[in-house]
């Protein structure tokens, strides 16, 4: 039977914690920031648990994970 193997572009964005959530970083954080306040771009640094309605499809796309 072949390998399973984890979808890269998930690789890249989700890392799985100790309690088996997955973390992930926010979005709007690439461009357009000159209207945004110093404390909403440095609340967007911060990163963040995927909702529970995406687990399982993230967990599909890392099955190593």
């Amino acid at each position: 039977m072949p390998k399973m193997k984890s979808k890269s572009s998930a690789k890249k964005r989700f890392k799985k914690t100790a309690s088996g959530e997955f973390k992930r970083g926010q979005a709007y954080t690439s461009h357009i920031l000159t209207k945004k306040t110093q404390k909403r771009k440095r609340n967007l640094r911060k990163k963040t648990l995927i909702d529970q309605s995406d687990k399982k499809s993230v967990s599909k796309m890392l099955p190593s994970a």
